[in-house]
């Protein structure tokens, strides 16, 4: 293959580029020809190098050839195993928010949510405070970036937290904080029930509840999106709610959820709760 020709790199990616994007046919053919394989490598040797060149050609290659349906059963076997290619997908993303390009994070991130969705556990205990450092910084400045490119962000934290190494090291990121803040803005409902659901792990440990109370707005956020997003938003926030009650219920935090209206709310889920349940019942 000319990608192995030095003389011959640059335009070899240039007539890849121009094929990918002229059809699915052809994405369809450079993806049974090896071509994902190739990109994956080329992307893995540019990180250990640390040169750029083509860098951007090979992303978008690989972005158009990600989603084809021959790729669906080769990715577990491509990216699953492969800790340099998540690590190089991370320097990527280093490089592209330091000169703010956007269209390469608004790429990166997808394909990492969909590398990170395939790894196996041995990978994902692996990752580095690094890693989720970059992750988050994404959230804290979502305003450059897509929904797409926020959600998969989100996704990427919720997929990884899984491990409770992993939960320790996102909120020693600083991603409580950032949450909260995003979600004091006016979110879609999707990107705020991704945002519960998160906050929902991360409080299950010590250090995320201590962060989660350090933020003063925290309680009242919790409040005034409960019974106004989704059930889904509703359960998260009552998992929230339950485990600092459960575990750090000081006088200041019950005098905070007194003054915010959270108590109120809780008793307003229990009476919805219960119309619900009385109304199944008659119903019978």
């Amino acid at each position: 293959m000319d990608l192995e020709v030095p003389c011959y790199f640059e335009k070899a990616m240039e007539k890849m580029h121009g094929l990918a994007i002229e059809s699915e046919r052809n994405r369809q053919c450079m993806v049974e020809a090896g071509v994902v394989n190739a990109m994956v490598h080329v992307i893995t040797k540019s990180f250990k190098q640390g040169r750029t060149r083509c860098l951007e050609e090979a992303l978008t290659i690989l972005c158009l050839l990600w989603n084809s349906a021959a790729m669906v059963n080769n990715m577990k076997h491509l990216v699953g195993e492969n800790l340099d290619f998540i690590n190089s997908l991370t320097w990527i993303l280093q490089l592209h928010q330091v000169d703010n390009n956007v269209k390469m994070v608004n790429e990166v991130i997808p394909i990492l949510k969909s590398t990170i969705e395939v790894a196996n556990s041995t990978i994902l205990g692996n990752l580095k405070l690094e890693f989720f450092i970059e992750i988050i910084s994404i959230i804290k400045n979502n305003r450059a970036l897509s929904l797409h490119a926020i959600k998969s962000a989100l996704h990427v934290l919720i997929e990884t937290c899984s491990l409770g190494r992993n939960r320790v090291k996102i909120v020693e990121a600083g991603a409580v904080m950032e949450l909260i803040e995003l979600a004091l803005e006016k979110q879609e409902k999707n990107i705020t029930e991704l945002m519960f659901i998160l906050l929902a792990h991360l409080c299950s440990c010590a250090d995320g509840r201590e962060q989660f109370l350090h933020h003063a707005a925290s309680i009242a956020m919790l409040s005034k999106k409960t019974l106004r997003v989704s059930s889904t938003t509703d359960d998260q926030a009552l998992r929230i709610f339950s485990l600092i009650s459960k575990f750090s219920a000081s006088n200041e935090v019950v005098k905070e959820m007194l003054r915010v209206g959270a108590v109120t709310k809780l008793c307003m889920v229990m009476q919805a709760d219960c119309a619900s349940y009385c109304q199944a019942h008659q119903c019978e």
